[in-house]
């Protein structure tokens, strides 16, 4: 056995370079040596010498691309500065974070059609882009993971397996552009009033130079991951990795063994992405790997997803972890000048042994409400915000929320109005936005979105989980939780699947893989890709709008993609079957798309996914056109930001006349329940295709009160002495409703109405 090699790398002083002018209140932005090293990750790389531990100079390289190594460069310069005390921080501030940014488009990278030669960071940060969303009311971009991801193998950089969310550094991935192309994109959007949106990883990473460090067992790289040594006399136990790969995933048999033997802490709650043959368990062993101490070592390792993101270990006694995932947040923002983060995989930070027979705890565990409290606080600390994609119960997006992110992706309502629309009854969504508030997870609190890169979920873990033994009433009888999550997946299946619709696919135990487009198309009969034809398209844009009017017609944010602005249709299975031949379904509603008319010629991305067929046209056509899809969502968003509904307060769902018919009572008091003058506001919106006439009461309503149309200045009726009014409702049509008293002048209305 050898001595550990001792091998320290100089760090460069850094040079701070950043107009403070800009953002007063954020730390300037730091350029370490680091992130502009030559001796990047390269996608080839040919090397006589051996490519592990026993090659110091290997282990060097290693180092030299890991995030760990980096995040020690970019604490450094923050620890100690003036700048580190100027915000708030202790609790999460959801109006504060939507005053800076209310409306999101949300982008994926490799989808994105732009100028040859243009890189996708360079396309996002085009001033012809922003001058588009200035119009339609966009406010702050999501860039989507673009940090190089997938994994080192020898001297070799590897494939991304899960789009991006398997980070490996802090640099930008060349394919997408490059750090100066973001500090670019951050100043662009800043000169429109608007912000920049990025990501980090806090539940796990690819396997990078850090994983392959803690591999070899290097100083503190191994208290990064939830990895545990096997013991060689114990590695019968353990199944044979094929020669090609470099880890198997354990079967749920050995699974059981290595928890009895005290190993790992064994079956948890779930497995999700479970496939058989491919991901049985949580947990895979990698084949032996020689150590930088000259052992030769056998791990087994926990990973929520893919076996390509080991998950991070926040509770070890290094803290690896969590300086990795803070250093790389600090690296967005103070870097490279992002206003703020969305936390990916946030709910599945701590993980526990439970009691004998039962499950590890791993989802709701206390300890991720502490990380979350650290990441978000230290992103409030340098002055942004963050929103976290947090798909549990709604206790658990309330407890997280209390403490940690300032904003919850609206898991909770989004598969609630795609079963309203394929249905024609609000039934289960009037429940899910009761509960949300009876919860106390306010709609202020969440991030209201159309289509982004995911699936449409309908896994109802809230329903399904905790409140599988509740009793709820539904369709005119009592049901359990359980019941009622089997009964809407039941309905989004049959509605939007299979027979109903070809071209959208299930996706493992999660979701349907669709667009906005295509599910309403399935909602509408219309069963085949070819089937949907130029006549459609009015139909579908109106369902669309409805579904915008819901989403922005609350408080909160609103987010919407391009798969939206041009109402894109999923991709033909054939052409994106090696994707899918796993089971990964998701890809065929990635399709690209091009914004600007950038390269109208071009048949697929610069990343070679395929061109989509897109039911609206580009953003230039949309916006010459009033009746266009993206001119009547500016008109939507101009009447949500000028009445400041956006940051109002929620008070009422109450019953409705019609089953189509949705009413949501809102107080347009900016947060402040003591405003005595704040007025009301009313939505009422028809998720059916036939007109509609209903009574909408509401204990919040003031008798006698004039009701109009905010957006035409037209007079509906009068609140009665039940506290109630009458609406009549053209298919998918939306109303926009405020009061006044009959002595008060008429206020003036809106530009125009939203044409349904």
């Amino acid at each position: 056995m050898t001595d550990e090699p001792e091998i320290e790398i100089e760090i460069e002083p850094i040079e701070i370079t950043y107009d403070e002018d800009l953002y007063p209140a954020r730390p300037k932005r730091l350029r370490p040596r680091s992130n502009m090293r030559a001796s990047s990750i390269r996608r080839s790389f040919s090397d006589p010498r051996s490519a592990d531990a026993s090659n110091p100079s290997y282990v060097e390289w290693l180092i030299r691309q890991s995030m760990l190594r980096d995040a020690e460069v970019l604490g450094r310069g923050l620890s100690g500065q003036p700048s580190m005390w100027r915000n708030p921080y202790a609790r999460p501030d959801a109006r504060r974070a939507i005053q800076t940014a209310s409306v999101w488009f949300t982008a994926y990278p490799i989808s994105l059609i732009t100028a040859s030669g243009q890189s996708y960071l360079a396309a996002l940060g085009d001033e012809e882009l922003w001058k588009a969303f200035q119009k339609i009311g966009i406010t702050a971009v999501h860039t989507g993971p673009v940090k190089q991801a997938g994994g080192i193998t020898g001297w070799t950089s590897t494939a991304s397996v899960d789009g991006h969310f398997d980070r490996i550094s802090t640099q930008i991935d060349p394919a997408f552009g490059s750090d100066d192309e973001f500090r670019q994109l951050s100043d662009v959007a800043d000169q429109y009033g608007g912000s920049v949106i990025d990501d980090i990883v806090p539940g796990h990473t690819g396997k990078g130079a850090d994983f392959r460090l803690a591999e070899m067992g290097y100083k503190d790289y191994p208290g990064i991951y939830h990895m545990v040594e096997i013991p060689e006399e114990d590695w019968h136990e353990l199944p044979d990795v094929p020669e090609h790969r470099d880890s198997v995933n354990l079967d749920p048999a050995t699974e059981a063994r290595l928890a009895d033997l005290g190993y790992i802490i064994g079956q948890l709650q779930r497995v999700i992405f479970y496939s058989p043959g491919h991901k049985e368990t949580n947990w895979s062993v990698t084949a032996p790997v020689l150590g930088a101490d000259g052992r030769t070592r056998r791990w087994v390792y926990l990973h929520y997803f893919k076996q390509g993101q080991p998950s991070i270990n926040w509770l070890d006694p290094t803290f690896a972890g969590m300086r990795l995932v803070i250093g790389d947040a600090l690296h967005s923002l103070g870097d490279l000048g992002s206003s703020a983060l969305r936390l990916d995989a946030n709910g599945f930070l701590g993980v526990e042994k439970s009691a004998e027979g039962s499950p590890a705890w791993s989802e709701g565990h206390p300890l991720s409400e502490a990380a979350n409290h650290v990441i978000a606080s230290m992103v409030r600390k340098v002055g942004g915000f963050s929103f976290q994609e947090l798909n549990l119960t709604m206790e658990d997006i309330r407890d997280t929320g209390r403490v940690g992110a300032d904003l919850s992706y609206d898991f909770i309502n989004r598969p609630a109005y795609q079963h309203a629309l394929a249905m024609g009854d609000t039934e289960f969504l009037r429940l899910t936005l009761r509960t949300s508030l009876s919860t106390g997870v306010e709609p202020v609190s969440l991030v209201h979105a159309l289509q982004n890169h995911d699936e449409l979920t309908y896994e109802l873990v809230h329903w399904a989980t905790l409140h599988r033994n509740d009793v709820y009433p539904f369709r005119d009888e009592d049901i359990t939780g359980a019941q009622l999550a089997e009964t809407i997946r039941a309905d989004l299946v049959e509605k939007l699947t299979g027979d109903a619709a070809d071209y959208n696919l299930v996706f493992t135990t999660n979701g349907i893989a669709c667009t906005t487009a295509s599910a309403i198309a399935a909602a509408q009969g219309l069963t085949t890709l070819d089937a949907i034809t130029e006549e459609h398209i009015d139909n579908i844009r109106k369902a669309h709008l409805l579904l915008v009017m819901f989403n922005a017609w609350q408080p909160g944010v609103f987010a919407l993609s391009a798969w939206d602005l041009l109402g894109m249709l999923p991709l033909p299975s054939e052409q994106v079957k090696d994707l899918i031949a796993e089971g990964d379904t998701r890809w065929v509603h990635r399709g690209a798309h091009d914004l600007m008319d950038s390269e109208p010629e071009a048949n697929s991305s610069s990343s070679g996914m395929p061109r989509g067929r897109s039911l609206y046209g580009s953003l230039p056509h949309q916006l010459d056109d009033e009746n266009s899809f993206a001119s009547q969502v500016a008109r939507i968003l101009e009447t949500r930001s000028t009445l400041g509904l956006d940051i109002g307060t929620q008070l009422d769902i109450p019953d409705v006349a019609h089953p189509g018919m949705l009413v949501m009572v809102h107080r347009l008091d900016g947060g402040d329940p003591t405003l005595e003058d704040a007025r009301l506001q009313v939505t009422v919106l028809n998720f059916t295709g036939e007109t509609i006439e209903g009574t909408v009461r509401s204990s919040a309503l003031t008798p006698r009160r004039i009701v109009y149309n905010a957006q035409t200045g037209e007079e509906i009726g009068h609140v009665d002495d039940l506290q109630s009014f009458t609406v009549r409702l053209e298919p998918y049509a939306g109303l926009f409703l405020l009061g006044r008293d009959p002595d008060e002048e008429p206020i003036e209305p809106m530009d125009a109405l939203v044409e349904n």
